[in-house]
């Protein structure tokens, strides 16, 4: 293959001044190949000066010597400053914590300062972030924070410390480059859209709502006008369900985008859809020429999808494509821009926010300004900055506003983040984003709808902290408990025992999995930390008192959380022998419904995965975002989900004890903490063994293109999960002794630590 030429070009931008154009030798694109078309601004509005320094940066592209990170300090000898810079920005190693950049702002206080970390888990639309307003008097049109919906709404994680000390955020956003890929991801998806005929409003759609439906272009850019009049059978629908029309004018002049604005921000969308049909049209004929039919003529499924392939490699290839690619992402810089309170801190060039952070006595104020970053309220599309944050914390004099669920001594700290899913049949594994954090939780919260609670994902949490050994920390929030209904449903009480038997059931079929003794602490748990709210959604001056009064019991419950079991002096004495046997299971358990979603074979409870959303998995993972996860597909969840639950059943079995414990309680007490070791390690293995140690066989999965791509990629990961997780047998070999040592290792040590001892003869 002939050598790419890297040829870097003078450019007008919306920046001050001349920018160059380049496609970076060092920095891959959304399909991690070499060669992405960035744009840097010079810092310059002189002619000569511009010429100059795009002349140096050619000089750089040209020559492989200069290829590499360690030569920046001596090229920085022979090149201007910004020329060095706008070369190998972007090429630097790493990535700030975003956790590390908000506790520098606001730090997260600890159980030693006398706060209850309380996280809050549920169902996607079940009402745990309309509870957490509850929780912090957020009024439901006057504040509108934490953001609600019946769709997914929180992406990003929310913490939030009550505080007597004036009101302060640290707002943390992903990086430049994932939403660079995420905006390619949009322009790909518009692009497909283009070309299978779809109308105008549908390719907006495509380019303005991401596939995985996390990151919407719409909250920066603005909506797709359409002149809509609206019948009056329409207007009478809104009557009849309660739309309430205030709404909008709580929202100050200077939060609601102007006419104006939203007219120039409809102008620029229809440029972007002009010159998407134009690029979809121009590769559509070069992908036509190459394959010899077009996209409407193949033949199967199969062919098909080979087409759609190469015309995705060849939109990537295209220059429009890149540019227009780079003119979204200016638009998203300005809307940093118009933020004029607060600080933004940037990356190593200023050139995209990694942090912004503020302070303000008034609450009024503070949360106007944080709403930019949260809210998801259509009159404010085209400004808002939401889908961009990966983390909000908070902290502030936050408190209910109904007077008997104050407590001006209480401290607490709220995490809330993403749902859990929809489905109420199908449950992949609890995201590993979610199960880190039980370690440092006083108390989770499994907040679930009353109306048809205890569903697949519920279930899945439940056997998530029951199998950690973080059972104890458990309690149930069931909210829209108003809308519980029947003829035989009539008093409150009726209600409970209603609900209550679907905890009863649930845990019914959660017993073979996690075993008896798990299921009962769940059970024990659940029966006697279990709360019943409704109207949630009102301001609290509505809300009953006999849900004022359950709320009341449950925040004194979230205080006193914070009491941790006593360290027992004696521990569980187990032989290994068993655990090998169950590790196979669970290595199977892990790798064969992987087989049936790659379609490496067949498995009548597994449906095959379409191949884009196992080409998106594969490209996350190879490019190490942080999210590592595509909407379902959680294979390092997966893992620690099979590993964990092997290893918790055998922990459940001592074949006795160093000193014979005194009581049930205290013997289930001392195995929990060897869970909560072995649990918080088997996330680092996974990690490890299935990406870390894996990241050439992930970039090799995703690079594959053409015919037979998705059958190669299946294959070359179903290799990776083979490496991560091999079979346990008594014919292993050198590799899958390895992994049985490193289990070995980690329980080992857990037990060890918690005064238990392992006969391994």
């Amino acid at each position: 293959m002939a050598q790419r030429e890297y040829i870097a070009t003078k450019t007008r931008s919306s920046r001050p001044g001349w920018s160059v154009s380049f496609k970076h030798p060092l920095i891959t694109d959304a399909r991690g190949e070499f060669g992405l078309k960035v744009r840097r601004g010079l810092n310059t509005r002189d002619d000569h000066q511009a010429d100059r320094l795009v002349g140096q940066i050619n000089d750089l592209l040209a020559d492989q010597r200069w290829w590499t990170l360690d030569r920046k300090d001596e090229a920085s000898k022979f090149f201007d400053e910004v020329a060095v810079s706008a070369f190998y920005l972007g090429v630097e190693p790493g990535k700030s914590s975003s956790q590390d950049l908000r506790d520098g702002i606001v730090p997260l206080p600890s159980t030693d300062e006398g706060y209850a970390r309380v996280m809050l888990v549920g169902p996607t639309g079940a009402g745990k972030t309309t509870l957490l307003r509850q929780f912090i008097g957020s009024h439901p049109t006057r504040d509108r924070f934490p953001s609600t919906s019946t769709a997914r709404t929180t992406t990003a994680d929310i913490e939030i410390v009550l505080s007597d000390a004036d009101y302060r955020a640290a707002v943390t956003f992903m990086s430049e480059h994932e939403t660079r890929c995420n905006v390619d991801d949009c322009i790909e998806a518009a692009c497909i859209s283009a070309i299978r005929g779809s109308e105008d409003q549908d390719i907006a759609l495509a380019l303005l709502e991401h596939p995985e439906q996390r990151f919407r272009l719409s909250y920066p850019l603005g909506k797709w006008q359409v002149d809509e009049v609206k019948s009056e059978d329409e207007d009478q629908y809104e009557m009849d369900y309660g739309y309430d029309v205030e709404e909008e004018e709580d929202l100050g002049v200077d939060e609601v985008v102007a006419d104006r604005e939203v007219a120039s921000n409809s102008e620029k969308l229809r440029d972007y859809l002009w010159r998407i049909k134009t690029l979809a049209k121009s590769v559509r004929d070069l992908t036509c020429a190459e394959q010899g039919y077009d996209f409407t003529d193949a033949k199967n499924a199969i062919q098909q999808q080979e087409w759609l392939e190469s015309f995705v490699d060849q939109l990537y290839s295209s220059d429009a494509f890149g540019e227009l690619s780079i003119s979204i992402m200016d638009d998203i810089r300005r809307r940093f821009e118009q933020i004029e309170v607060g600080r933004f801190r940037y990356n190593a060039r200023q050139e995209w926010p990694i942090l912004w952070h503020f302070e303000d006595s008034r609450r009024e104020q503070f949360l106007k300004q944080v709403r930019w970053f949260s809210s998801n309220h259509d009159k404010q599309f085209g400004r808002l900055l939401t889908p961009l944050v990966n983390g909000i914390r908070v902290r502030g004099p936050f408190a209910p506003r109904k007077p008997q669920l104050q407590d001006h001594d209480r401290r607490l700290v709220l995490l809330d983040g993403e749902g859990l899913g929809h489905s109420a049949k199908e449950a992949t594994s609890i995201s590993t984003k979610v199960t880190e954090k039980f370690q440092d939780t006083d108390m989770v919260l499994l907040v679930d709808n009353a109306q048809s609670p205890m569903q697949a994902a519920p279930l899945e949490l439940l056997r998530a902290v029951g199998s950690s050994g973080h059972g104890h920390k458990l309690a149930v929030a069931f909210t829209h408990f108003d809308q519980v209904r029947g003829d035989n449903l009539r008093s409150f009480t009726q209600k409970r025992d209603h609900v209550r038997g679907s905890i009863i059931n649930a845990l019914a079929s959660l017993r073979e999995t996690v075993g008896a003794p798990v299921a009962d602490i769940l059970e024990r748990r659940l029966l006697t930390h279990d709360f019943y709210l409704g109207a949630l959604d009102r301001p609290s001056d509505n809300i009953p008192g006999r849900d004022i009064r359950e709320m009341s019991e449950l925040m004194t419950l979230m205080e006193s959380s914070t009491v941790k079991p006593a360290i027992a002096e004696f521990g569980p004495m187990y032989k290994t022998a068993r655990l090998e046997f169950g590790l196979r299971d669970a290595t199977d358990g892990f790798k064969n419904p992987w087989k049936g979603r790659l379609g490496l074979s067949y498995d009548e409870s597994v449906k095959k995965e379409h191949w884009a959303r196992i080409k998106a998995l594969s490209r996350r993972i190879a490019n190490r975002w942080d999210n590592d996860e595509y909407v379902d597909l959680k294979p390092k969840s997966d893992l620690v989900r099979e590993m964990q639950l092997t290893v918790s059943n055998w922990l459940d079995n001592p074949y006795g004890w160093t000193r014979e414990p005194e009581s049930d309680d205290k013997a289930r007490a001392a195995i929990n903490e060897i869970k909560q070791k072995v649990y918080q390690a088997i996330h680092g293995l996974a990690e490890d063994r299935l990406v870390v140690n894996q990241i050439s066989d992930w970039r090799d999965a995703f690079a594959f293109r053409g015919t037979g791509s998705s059958f190669d990629r299946a294959a070359v990961m179903g290799q990776i999960y083979n490496e991560a997780a091999p079979s346990v047998s008594s014919r292993m070999d050198p590799h899958s002794q390895a992994f049985l040592g490193q289990v070995m290792t980690i329980v080992r040590d857990a037990v060890h630590e918690a005064n238990g001892s392992l006969d391994e003869s």
